[in-house]
C-alpha cells in the first residue's frame, strides 16, 4: 500500500544537468519528508531533470513536490522514464496549476447579484420545504430547543423592551405635547403616541431589538456550528440542518415577537401617561383619549406585522448563519449580516405593510 514503501531521493551530474532521481513510492507522508531536501538540491543547480524511472507510486501530494522541484528553474528538462499513468498525473496536476484563480472564481460565482438572489430564493425554498415536511421529521425538532430559543429572544429581551418602550413613549409625548400646547391641543398627545405605538413603533422597535439581539446570536451559534463542520457532521448523518437549527429559532421568534409588542406598547403608554400626567392630565382622561383613537385593528395589525418581522429577523440570521465562510473574521461577519439584513428587511416589510395596509383602509 501507498505509504509503507518508502521513497528516496539522489541526485546525479550528467553533462552539467543536476538529475534527481526519485524512486519508491512518494505519497503524502514521503514527500513531506524530502521536500525540503529536494527544492534545496534543485535551488543549487543550474539545469534540473526528473528521473522517474524507478517511482512506482505517486499521488497528488508527490506531484506537487515534482510541480515545485520544475518550479524551481524557468526552463527544466522534461522528466524521464515515468511510467503512463505518473505521466497523465503530472499533466492533470500541470493543468490545474496553470489555470488563473479568477477564472475559476468567476465561473462558480457567475453574476454576482443573480447569484445571490438564486441562492436566497433556495434558501427560502428549503425552508418551506422544511415547514411542509415537519409532521414527518417531528423527531428532528427538539422542544426542549425551541423552549431555550424563546427565553433567548424573548423573556431575556424583556428588561431592554420595557426600558425602550418607556423611554420612546416619555419622549415622542414631550416633544409632541410642547408644540401643541401653542394651540391647546396638549390632550390629543395621547392619541398621537397611542397610534404611533400601537401601528408602527411597536413592531418596529421590537424587530429592530430582535435584531440587534437574537438575530445575530442566530448567525453566530450557526455560524460556529459551520466552522467547526457540525453542520457537515449533520448532514452526513442523514439529519436535515433546516429542520434541526432554523426551525426552532423560526419558531420561537415567530411566537415571542407579540409578546414582545404588547410589553413595549404598554411600557410605552406608560412613559406618555407619565409626561401627560406632570402637564396636569389626569390619568382617567388619557385613558379616556387611548381609548377613542386607537382600535382593536391597530392593535392586531401590529401583532401580526410583528409576526412577520420576527419570522424574517429569524431567516436572515440563520441565513447568514449557514453562510458563514472560513477564516478568523467569518463569524463576526456572519452576525453582522444578520443585524444589517434583519434591519433593513423589517423596514422594507413595514414600508410593503403600511401600503397594504392603506389600499385596504385598515
Amino acid at each position: 500500500m501507498a505509504g509503507q514503501i518508502d521513497a528516496s531521493l539522489t541526485s546525479q551530474e550528467r553533462d552539467g544537468t543536476t538529475v534527481l532521481i526519485l524512486s519508491g513510492h512518494l505519497d503524502a507522508q514521503t514527500a513531506g519528508r524530502l521536500w525540503h531536501q529536494a527544492l534545496r538540491t534543485a535551488h543549487r543547480a543550474k539545469i534540473v531533470q526528473l528521473d522517474l524511472t524507478g517511482l512506482k507510486y505517486c499521488d497528488m501530494s508527490g506531484a506537487a513536490l515534482l510541480l515545485a522541484i520544475e518550479a524551481a528553474h524557468p526552463n527544466p528538462a522534461a522528466p524521464i522514464g515515468a511510467s503512463q499513468r505518473i505521466a497523465d498525473l503530472l499533466t492533470r496536476a500541470r493543468a490545474a496549476a496553470a489555470r488563473p484563480p479568477s477564472q475559476a472564481a468567476s465561473r462558480s460565482s457567475g453574476p454576482g447579484i443573480l447569484t445571490g438572489v438564486a441562492n436566497h430564493l433556495a434558501y427560502l425554498g428549503e425552508v418551506a420545504l422544511a415547514v411542509a415536511r415537519l409532521p414527518a421529521r417531528a423527531r428532528m425538532l427538539r422542544i426542549r430547543d425551541l423552549f431555550h430559543y424563546a427565553d433567548q429572544a424573548g423573556v431575556r429581551a424583556l428588561p431592554l423592551v420595557m426600558l425602550l418602550g418607556y423611554l420612546m413613549g416619555l419622549i415622542l409625548a414631550f416633544q409632541s405635547a410642547v408644540p401643541l400646547r401653542r394651540f391647546g391641543a396638549d390632550l390629543y398627545v395621547a392619541n398621537l403616541v397611542a397610534i404611533s405605538l400601537l401601528r408602527e413603533l411597536g413592531p418596529l422597535l421590537s424587530s429592530i431589538i430582535l435584531a440587534g439581539r437574537t438575530g445575530s446570536a442566530f448567525a453566530a451559534e450557526i455560524g460556529s456550528m459551520k466552522v467547526n463542520q457540525e453542520i457537515d457532521a449533520l448532514t452526513t448523518m442523514s439529519l436535515d440542518p433546516v429542520t434541526m437549527l432554523v426551525l426552532p429559532r423560526l419558531i420561537a421568534a415567530a411566537l415571542v415577537m407579540p409578546a414582545l409588542i404588547l410589553v413595549l406598547d404598554i411600557a410605552g403608554l406608560l412613559g406618555m401617561a407619565t409626561v401627560m400626567n406632570a402637564f396636569g392630565y389626569p390619568l382617567i382622561a388619557i385613558a379616556h383619549q387611548v381609548q377613542s383613537a386607537a382600535t382593536a385593528s391597530d392593535m392586531f395589525g401590529g401583532l401580526f406585522k410583528g409576526l412577520c418581522f420576527g419570522s424574517a429577523v429569524a431567516i436572515i440570521g440563520c441565513r447568514a448563519g449557514l453562510g458563514t465562510g472560513v477564516g478568523p473574521r467569518a463569524v463576526g461577519q456572519a452576525a453582522t449580516a444578520a443585524v444589517v439584513g434583519g434591519i433593513v428587511a423589517t423596514i422594507l416589510l413595514d414600508g410593503l405593510f403600511a401600503l397594504i395596509f392603506y389600499r385596504l383602509n385598515l
